[in-house]
């Protein structure tokens, strides 16, 4: 699968956990504007949109990426931070193993 499908099925697998969540979904794109940058979020009358570097890092790290974006666009700090965490990556991982 090339990088720009996978990016996408992760995106809309975050994204739909979010929602399930009720937390705000962020835009999701790639690659930031900023060229040194690997992640930025900004933010618009229109929403937040998330930022992610995809080539040449590590694929996990922008599923890092991803999912951070989700906890810092909603504010979240604490227990609700890593309740939140802990949802999204379950998420990724039931959507790695229906694919495999």
């Amino acid at each position: 699968m090339s990088t720009t499908l996978r990016f996408a099925h992760a995106v809309r697998t975050l994204s739909e956990s979010a929602r399930l969540q009720g937390l705000e979904v962020p835009i999701f794109r790639s690659p930031p504007g900023r060229g040194d940058a690997v992640r930025t979020i900004r933010r618009s009358r229109r929403g937040a949109t998330v930022s992610v570097r995809v080539a040449e890092r590590p694929w996990t790290a922008v599923l890092a990426d991803l999912v951070d974006g989700i906890v810092v666009v909603n504010g979240l700090e604490g227990a609700a931070a890593i309740r939140c965490r802990t949802s999204l990556w379950t998420a990724l991982e039931r959507e790695a193993a229906l694919a495999a």
